[in-house]
């Protein structure tokens, strides 16, 4: 027998969202008034500790005999980029220290940080159009990437038969290389996106639009897989192939750690999306939209740093240039302001987290419409 849930009045629900809102505006107001000095301490801390892992990866790849010295390298280097990729490159392009005295080096549209990913592109197409419109179809981009459909608001096509190996085989170890494509508009000219509208990040099909798309991707690729794959392991003369396989490793760690943990943010059966013209009626139900269409998992300290601080998704939708350790500190209060006013607060571990969105892309892989999948699901 299925319950079905009773539907508010509107009139209760706009009460029910605005005081939300007005809870959430408060506890904004108080966690970005203490922001400063501590802050810009944490991340130029981070950074340092960042590169000397870059500094102690590629001497000890380079000078290794054994694998023990060969995996303690490849460890290092891995740390470096993963902390480089998301809790220090991430949540600088996010503007989180634009504002803040001392954090000049971290400033968002002068920052580069470590990743095959260009930063312009990646701004308007992460800052602009996924935060705000989150799995808003026609809006937000990230409601599929080349030929994998994440929710239920892209239509079926044949090619989704195939989007789990893809997901499993393809797009999770080289991630950052897909993610450059997709935000450079790369993506929109080899695959298309599968929807009416037919591009997310290419004006038109033109081939004047398919070139600058292509040289905003190879403007980030070609000297940052020429300094991992060519020069270093050029430096290594006769152990040039042990150098390339250490990058590649490395590199390769990144992509699948980011991978597990940017999948579970916004994706599964019970992640709320949104059809195409769906408009938030207030602030507060603005909020709800970020936080139902969001997940959180439950990680210790030093995974949730290397995760960026996206562990704590619905925190970040919420307040997207926060820094990631005020995102720790305010998560229980914001999933208490949410129990008391009735919102879908998810969390749960990372390792079930990931299963559910990995089930929701095999799940969108079949024919048919949401039923058909929501069955297949059962």
């Amino acid at each position: 027998m299925t319950t079905v849930a009773p539907v508010r009045p509107v009139a209760a629900e706009d009460d029910r969202l605005r005081a939300f809102g007005a809870e959430i505006d408060a506890l904004k107001e108080r966690t970005f008034a203490t922001l400063g000095d501590e802050d810009v301490r944490y991340v130029r801390r981070l950074n340092v500790f960042s590169r000397t892992m870059e500094i102690v990866g590629r001497v000890l790849i380079h000078v290794s005999l054994e694998p023990v010295t060969f995996a303690l390298g490849v460890s290092a280097l891995w740390l470096h980029k993963q902390l480089q990729a998301t809790e220090i490159g991430h949540t600088a392009l996010h503007g989180a220290y634009d504002r803040l005295p001392g954090g000049e080096a971290f400033v968002s549209k002068t920052y580069r940080w470590d990743t095959p990913i260009d930063e312009e592109s990646w701004r308007y197409g992460h800052n602009v159009r996924h935060h705000g419109n989150t799995n808003v179809a026609g809006r937000d981009a990230d409601i599929h990437f080349g030929p994998v459909r994440l929710t239920e608001q892209t239509p079926w096509a044949p090619q989704h038969k195939w989007q789990l190996p893809f997901t499993l085989l393809f797009l999770v170890p080289n991630f950052t290389l897909l993610m450059n494509a997709h935000f450079t508009g790369v993506s929109d000219a080899v695959y298309g996106i599968g929807r009416e509208e037919r591009l997310d990040f290419l004006p038109d099909t033109s081939k004047e639009s398919r070139r600058k798309a292509w040289w905003k991707a190879l403007r980030k690729y070609m000297p940052y897989y020429a300094k991992n794959y060519v020069f270093f392991p050029l430096l290594a003369g006769p152990f040039f192939w042990k150098v390339l396989l250490g990058n590649w490793l490395a590199e390769t760690m990144r992509d699948v750690y980011s991978a597990a943990t940017i999948y579970c943010g916004h994706v599964g059966e019970d992640v709320k999306s949104y059809p195409q013209g769906t408009k938030a009626r207030s602030r507060g139900h603005w909020y709800a939209m970020q936080i139902e269409a969001s997940n959180n998992f439950e990680v210790s300290l030093p995974l949730s740093v290397l995760c960026g601080g996206l562990d704590r998704q619905i925190e970040h939708h919420l307040f997207p240039t926060l820094p990631p350790q005020r995102l720790r500190q305010i998560a229980p209060e914001v999933r208490e302001i949410c129990a008391r006013h009735g919102v879908d607060y998810r969390t749960d571990t990372w390792g079930r987290t990931l299963k559910k969105a990995l089930s929701w892309v095999a799940a969108l892989s079949r024919a048919g419409g949401h039923r058909a999948v929501i069955r297949a699901m059962a």
